[in-house]
């Protein structure tokens, strides 16, 4: 998964529903830009440099995995599509709707096509002023100043109004107020962990990553299945039990829940299908008298994947030990985890089949599922 920037973006219109126009550069910016952080308050500022009726001017603070360029041509497709013209006589004009990208993270490039910062954002009180409302800190990696210290001295003495007015953010539509506790599962490469870090950047949420990178049996099983199949179910089961424990026992004052990209009730289902039957037998017994004391989750999310997407996946991220998994054993597994949500009625499940899309490259397939999830 790509590593997620934040950028941050300046909206402002002087032509016709002002309000509207503004409100559905954001909706367009959350559907194909990424998700947005902060929206500023708003300013009813004079026009600069032309004659024209006063703009509402804002700024929105936005996470997404597009690079810089990607991200300018998006918002130059929104101001199109919401009847942005632009002329070419050098001089401004009046304008339906304004997107600016003001930074992408620290990154400066000046080219004929992109330039960052934005070289005129530290002029500006109706750039600067909302910037305060979101990212105060923000550093400007030319200048070496926050936006609070650049506001301070600013020259630009032009009046802002303040408007008691505030816009919508889209990402608000999605409702995880109901849980505080959701498990994302799914078979080997179905996408459970991209999952739970894109839906703890998004909301707020504590996230716990299962550490089977450090699980130093796991490549040992995947070359001698029968010799290292319990010592392997074990040990994720300790780690599991303790990782989980701990975690959910630290109350975290500032995220809004816990998403987990696994529950423990996996190593049941793990261990049926690598262990012998006298072993597993064993093991079921020393699981139950650890599952007891854990606590469940409000929800879970069940990714189901066919088989040969899964094994796209799988050969795409690389890992060595697992390039040798077979597709019979990923349909065991499937076939466990079915079993166990058929057999658990009391439990909150929601199986989204996400065979046909790729909600870490396509943002659409994202917003899709998080409709699925808060259905």
């Amino acid at each position: 998964m790509k590593e997620v920037q934040t950028v941050l973006i300046g909206i402002g219109s002087n032509v016709g529903d002002k309000l509207n126009h503004l409100q559905s550069a954001i909706d367009a910016i959350h559907i194909q830009v990424g998700s947005i952080i902060k929206i500023s308050s708003l300013y009813q500022t004079p026009a600069l440099g032309f004659e024209g009726d006063d703009f509402i001017n804002g700024c929105l603070k936005v996470s997404t995995q597009l690079d810089a360029a990607q991200v300018l041509e998006k918002l130059l497709t929104i101001e199109t599509k919401l009847g942005r013209v632009r002329h070419k006589d050098g001089y401004y004009h009046s304008r339906t709707i304004d997107l600016d990208l003001l930074f992408y993270g620290s990154l400066i490039s000046k080219s004929e096509y992109l330039e960052l910062p934005h070289p005129r954002a530290h002029e500006r009180l109706f750039v600067l002023k909302p910037l305060t409302n979101i990212a105060p800190h923000f550093l400007h990696p030319i200048l070496n100043n926050t936006i609070e210290t650049l506001l301070e001295t600013c020259k630009d003495n032009s009046t802002l109004l303040p408007l008691d007015i505030r816009l919508k953010n889209p990402i608000q539509n999605f409702d995880f107020s109901n849980y505080n506790f959701i498990a994302i599962e799914g078979n080997i490469g179905a996408g459970k962990t991209s999952l739970t870090h894109m839906i703890s950047n998004d909301f707020n949420a504590k996230q716990i990553l299962e550490r089977f990178a450090d699980n130093p049996f796991l490549p040992k099983f995947y070359e001698d299945t029968t010799r290292y199949a319990f010592t392997l179910e074990m040990s994720f089961l300790a780690d599991r039990y303790q990782q989980i424990s701990d975690d959910l026992s630290q109350l975290d004052l500032f995220s809004d829940f816990i998403v987990s990209d696994y529950d423990v009730f996996k190593s049941l289902i793990f261990s049926k299908i690598t262990l012998g039957e006298d072993e597993f037998m064993l093991y079921r017994k020393l699981f139950y008298q650890v599952y007891k004391d854990i606590a469940r989750p409000d929800m879970y999310i069940y990714l189901y994947q066919n088989t040969e997407r899964l094994q796209e996946n799988i050969r795409l991220r690389g890992r060595e030990y697992e390039q040798t998994i077979e597709s019979s054993y990923l349909e065991k597994i499937n076939t466990g985890y079915l079993e166990f949500i058929k057999n658990h009625p009391e439990f909150k499940v929601k199986i989204i089949d996400i065979s046909n899309r790729d909600f870490v490259k396509n943002r659409i397939d994202y917003l899709w599922i998080l409709e699925q999830i808060c259905s």
